[in-house]
């Protein structure tokens, strides 16, 4: 089969290599589609996903496709079906597992980051990870529920929206994007989004946006929940510096590893901020799924790059210069 080796640090190679065996409790997907995530591009950089990446390893954790074969204790998943697949493989017995904070888990491990992954025409994972869709979706749109989960997850940490919540979003690529939609289904009072690239504004706009900006600093208001979806440091200070009393700070865009944050302690003091993280999926895959399966969301519009194996390491290579909402790969 033919596949995209990570080999090392900004080094990927196409190889034809064997389909993998499957293990009795493992399934086979012919891949489809696999998205590529911010996460990626972390890792091809060098620096750690979920958790520590080793080369050389197939990426991809973002992906759908149709069973082909199933190991021998495999009960729940049947050739044929269709399904996403959730990445991550917990330990289940150290002290997070057992206090149901799996995302914690001390021995995380994940398809695409410590294990081949979905850029390969076929891959082997744990048939407890896969997600059976709806026949009728598409692949494309399947291969969104990992990261569909993570936003969902994100809603778990934050106190709920109500009508009178103003919220803003900085940073409207497509997991932007996906939180914009889902505040929206929850009708807030207002919905302001930061987008750094006019191009995005009018599909912004067209997925519920009240209004949209192009920096934070034209942002003139404060805000009771903020939802930061970048990663850099500016947008991470700015997303606090626009937080209003008792407002909740979501820092969900992924960061360097080293990067360092100054924060202004008296107003956290005295604006009784709550700043929070969100890491990774736990507990959110059937919503997600069920959200696609129902078409509650406007998906297809956000995947603005459809490309092939061959072109990733351009795409990975010049990630955030090429106007990108969502880059998908079309395997097969």
């Amino acid at each position: 089969m033919k596949a995209l080796v990570l080999k090392d640090v900004k080094k990927m190679a196409i190889e034809t290599i064997d389909v993998p065996a499957i293990r009795d409790d493992e399934v086979l997907i012919k891949v489809k589609y696999c998205g590529i995530c911010g996460t990626d591009v972390h890792i091809y950089n060098g620096e750690p996903g979920s958790t520590t990446v080793t080369p050389p390893v197939i990426l991809g954790h973002e992906f759908a496709g149709e069973v082909v074969k199933g190991g021998k204790s495999v009960r729940t998943i049947a050739r044929g079906d269709h399904v996403a697949v959730d990445p991550n493989i917990y330990c289940g017995s150290c002290k997070y597992c057992r206090q149901g904070k799996v995302q914690l888990c001390e021995h995380l491990a994940a398809v695409g980051v410590t294990r081949n992954g979905g850029m390969a025409e076929y891959c082997a994972v744990p048939a407890t990870t896969c997600l059976r869709l709806d026949d009728e979706v598409p692949f494309q749109v399947g291969a969104m529920v990992e990261p569909l989960s993570c936003v969902l997850h994100g809603f778990d940490v934050i106190d709920p929206i109500t009508p009178a919540t103003k919220v803003l979003i900085i940073g409207g690529g497509f997991i932007g994007s996906l939180f914009l939609q889902t505040v929206c289904g929850k009708s807030p009072a207002k919905v302001a989004v930061c987008e750094v690239n006019t191009k995005k504004h009018r599909l912004l706009k067209n997925l519920g946006a009240d209004h949209v900006y192009v920096d934070t600093a034209m942002v003139n208001e404060t805000f009771d929940l903020v939802i930061e979806c970048v990663g850099k440091k500016e947008t991470s200070e700015a997303a606090i510096s626009l937080a209003a009393k008792g407002a909740n700070v979501l820092l969900f865009g992924v960061p360097a590893p080293d990067a360092k944050l100054t924060l202004p302690a008296f107003d956290i003091y005295s604006k009784e901020l709550k700043i929070l993280g969100s890491f990774i999926n736990p507990l959110t895959l059937f919503d997600a799924v069920s959200m696609i399966d129902l078409q509650q969301l406007d998906i297809v519009s956000l995947l603005s790059h459809v490309i092939t194996l061959e072109e990733v390491p351009e795409i990975l290579g010049a990630f955030h210069n090429q106007g990108i909402t969502k880059a998908i790969i079309k395997i097969s």
